[in-house]
């Protein structure tokens, strides 16, 4: 988590497609930009480099 709640509510809205990468609002059936059914949650921890 980060240090401002109000932008980890706003992170936790959005859902990312599997297939194009583009960024979707909560709640949709499909992708706005390819039509791709398959949505995952963005991530809500920022992970570490390597």
């Amino acid at each position: 988590m980060g240090k401002f709640a109000e932008a980890d509510a706003e992170i936790a809205k959005i859902f990312i497609c599997k297939k194009c990468k583009g960024r979707n609002k909560a709640g949709v059936a499909h992708c706005r930009r390819c039509g791709y059914k398959a949505l995952r949650p963005k991530r809500r921890e920022i992970r570490a480099k390597k």
